[in-house]
């Protein structure tokens, strides 16, 4: 479904990413881990369109995607979930969530922009208590599902995640990483950020280790998790506090 080759993106005269190579099969969970700085969410922008990548290749669903605008990549099946939420406070959730389905109301299909609202009411309870609540007011965790919930509304074949745990509490963080899991389950594509490699990689099939720009590990999610150099640096350091997903 993504295919990158010898990717190089930055900004300015930065070179942020370093001829990095990766691939999403479909139904899969793929993971990036890496610490701050290591270019995860230049990575995630360039794949959207957000940052014009230099040099290299972004393959999606067999076309390349390099040089397309944000649009149309939304367009042909990629969603963000971007860091930090970036919900429209002032609007209501159920306006934040139609915002998402602008792709489909270009393509004229009401009926699915419905049927697609009623299915992020069951996959998000809550969304649909607070339809008419103001974004803004609503607590971290709830706003990370709306966030996750208006990406969907776009009907995309790869949905992308930058950070879906950053500043929630372990038990809030516990019910994303399920959700995303169920995502998966129910055939959906996902394409994972997270420093909370701990949590990532148990609910991901595969993973890469993004260090100063480049691919310094991949594999499967399993051998990550055993891998020493993966636990020294990702695991060991705050094993305790970090979530642990028992699925």
């Amino acid at each position: 479904m993504l295919k990158i080759k010898n990717l190089e993106s930055g900004y300015g005269k930065l070179k942020v990413l370093k001829r990095v190579s990766m691939h999403v099969n479909p139904g899969e969970i793929v993971t990036i881990v890496g610490s701050n700085g290591a270019g995860k969410t230049t990575l995630l922008h360039s794949i959207a369109g957000l940052l014009k990548a230099r040099s290299g290749e972004i393959i999606f669903d067999g076309q390349d995607i390099l040089r397309l605008t944000t649009e149309k990549i939304v367009f042909m099946g990629c969603s963000l979930v971007p860091e930090g939420r970036q919900v429209f406070s002032t609007m209501s959730v159920k306006e934040n969530l139609l915002l998402g389905a602008y792709v489909q109301y270009r393509k004229k299909q009401k009926e699915r922009v419905r049927a697609d609202l009623e299915r992020i009411y069951d996959l998000f309870p809550i969304l649909r208590e607070r339809e008419r609540q103001l974004a803004g007011t609503l607590s971290g965790g709830e706003q990370q599902m709306l966030a996750i919930g208006r990406a969907l509304m776009a009907g995309p074949k790869l949905i992308m995640m930058d950070e879906p745990s950053m500043g929630l509490a372990p038990l809030i963080v516990k019910d994303i990483f399920h959700i995303i899991l169920k995502l998966r389950n129910e055939g959906n594509t996902v394409l994972l950020v997270e420093q909370n490699a701990k949590a990532a990689l148990s609910i991901a099939d595969r993973g890469y280790v993004l260090e100063t720009g480049r691919i310094m590990l991949q594999g499967s999610a399993e051998d990550l998790l055993s891998n020493k150099d993966v636990q020294r640096a990702y695991l060991g350091r705050d094993i305790d506090s970090e979530v642990e997903l028992k699925l």
